[in-house]
């Protein structure tokens, strides 16, 4: 069986790049850790609500590295002097990237009840029409 390709189409000139965001996207893991929703909150603006109970605003990062925005967690562990006789609520890092259509934007991001939003905004489409001048050979 052949392997169909964005190449394999003559009239899609240009695509490689979304091919191989296609193939770096289905490899990455799909952990569940922390849950997360994203919602379309207008017709050009998305809020990605993570759910980071026992996390304060320090121990998150959020980055924007090579058009993926990049959500990290890491909390410190205070257990030292304490005895647990069970520990359900664990205090682990975590890592979470999407990938970022070219004109998104990363906006603001609030903590709000233990859930982390993270808005973004797309710039809305311009129609292009553009003529060529042909020449004489």
């Amino acid at each position: 069986m052949t392997k169909m390709t964005l190449a394999s189409y003559p009239h899609m000139l240009g695509f490689e790049q979304l091919e191989r965001l296609l193939e770096r996207t289905a490899k990455s893991g799909n952990e569940g850790y922390p849950p997360f929703n994203i919602e379309q909150t207008s017709d050009y603006s998305y809020r990605i609500t993570l759910a980071v109970a026992g996390f304060a605003e320090d121990d998150l990062s959020i980055t924007v590295e090579d058009r993926q925005l990049v959500i990290r967690g890491r909390q410190t562990d205070d257990s030292e002097g304490r005895v647990f006789l069970h520990r359900g609520i664990a205090a682990r890092q975590f890592q979470r990237s999407f990938v970022l259509a070219d004109g998104v934007d990363v906006g603001e991001a609030i903590m709000e009840n233990g859930l982390l939003h993270v808005d973004l905004s797309r710039a809305k489409p311009q129609t292009v029409v553009q003529t060529i001048n042909i020449k004489k050979g």
